[in-house]
């Protein structure tokens, strides 16, 4: 007859395995999930409003199908408009490419020599832009290079045409047995931990919640507010480095550093003045006023609370891991991490292990009496002496 020690222990060697199995074929069928991940996450976006319009009377089916309508129009809405500006300022990039290595050959190089007594044969601008020029090709050579690549592979249309139609068809489904599935999982849980499992799954939809509704706006809107900035002051590549900057500032400073950088490096190249480096300042300037006092706290809040370390190593071990599909949901996973290891933390601390207190060490206990004898000794060396009271 197994003891209960022993019971608890193979229950969690098996809960282990399970969850070691679900990661390594994760890890195994990474390629294939990520048109699954992008439809999860489509779902999960509107499963709210499908959830509101339930409530007002609606059958799941009809509600699922005008949120799915909704969310196909916004996003073919949103390619329509961004292809054409990205292959536009993408030309514009390319035919600025030869002042970018004027300026680098000319202005930078010369100084970077003088400040710090290089080599001028170890840096040659026309074969770094020659260099550059071949990767990205003629204009339009990013979209014309992926174009080219699938057509010539009569396998890569196929799965170009299988996961463009893919997204959508299982993003339906998804969302319309969004419920379903989730009580579903929740029917197969183990009943001893099925009330942990949905006290964690609660406090893991809330921070998820937030991340993917609150974090995907505030890089809509930081996009939108640095391009047009940008386009104020009149750069013109500053549509295509404010969309970059908001697209990566869900990784914290990322975004911002890159745009900057890049923005200041435009400015100098095309106009070569300070007035136009000035207002390329106030713009980003405003931007991080912007974001750390009205988007964030709005659309986001401090549900997530991840270090920007955190942030960073989730998305590396992420990409390293997993490839893209590790970056797409890099940082759901860290935030839903977060939630079991504020959990673990709790019941640690409700456990014997940190309450219970042991048997006094005679070193230590001989240290700190020690330690309290040299600070009683100098406060008494500080306080000034006393005079005796007079006597009658």
């Amino acid at each position: 007859m197994s003891t209960p020690l022993t019971h608890d222990t193979s229950r969690r060697w098996q809960m282990l395995a399970i969850v070691a199995v679900i990661v390594y074929l994760i890890w195994l069928l990474a390629p294939v999930l990520m048109p699954f991940a992008i439809a999860a996450m489509l779902a999960y976006l509107g499963d709210p409003l499908a959830d509101r319009l339930e409530r007002m009377g609606l059958n799941r089916t009809l509600s699922a199908t005008i949120v799915f309508v909704v969310l196909l129009v916004a996003v073919i809405g949103v390619l329509v408009l961004l292809i054409p500006l990205i292959a536009r300022q993408v030309e514009n990039l390319i035919n600025n490419l030869p002042r970018y290595g004027d300026w680098v050959q000319n202005t930078v190089w010369p100084w970077l020599q003088a400040r710090l007594h290089l080599d001028p044969h170890t840096f040659d601008s026309d074969r770094l832009l020659a260099a550059i020029k071949e990767h990205i090709g003629s204009i339009g050579g990013v979209a014309s290079a992926v174009l080219g690549k699938v057509s010539r592979s009569g396998l890569g249309i196929v799965e170009w045409l299988t996961n463009a139609v893919l997204v959508p068809v299982v993003a339906f489904y998804l969302l319309r047995d969004w419920d379903r599935l989730v009580a579903t999982i929740d029917r197969m849980l183990p009943r001893s931990i099925q009330p942990t499992i949905a006290h964690l799954a609660r406090e893991s939809d809330k921070i998820l919640g937030a991340f993917v509704r609150g974090q995907l706006l505030v890089m809509l809107a930081l996009g939108v507010f640095y391009g047009a900035g940008l386009g104020m002051v009149g750069l013109g590549v500053g549509p295509l480095i404010g969309m970059v900057a908001g697209l990566l500032s869900f990784v914290p400073y990322l975004g911002f550093i890159i745009g900057f950088v890049a923005a200041i490096v435009a400015a100098l190249v095309q106009y070569g003045d300070w007035t136009h480096v000035l207002l390329v300042c106030g713009v980003f300037g405003l931007g991080q006023l912007l974001e750390g006092y009205v988007l964030v706290p709005k659309l986001v809040g401090d549900k997530i609370g991840l270090h920007p370390v955190a942030v960073i190593f989730a998305v590396l071990a992420g990409g390293y891991l997993f490839g893209f599909l590790g970056i797409l949901l890099a940082l759901p996973a860290a935030s839903v991490i977060m939630v079991l290891l504020r959990y673990l933390l709790e019941r640690y601390r409700m456990s014997e292990l940190y309450n219970e207190e042991g048997p006094e060490d005679p070193v230590v206990a001989e240290a700190e009496m020690a330690h309290e004898e040299d600070v009683e000794v100098v406060v008494t060396e500080a306080l000034p002496p006393q005079d005796d009271a007079p006597t009658a």
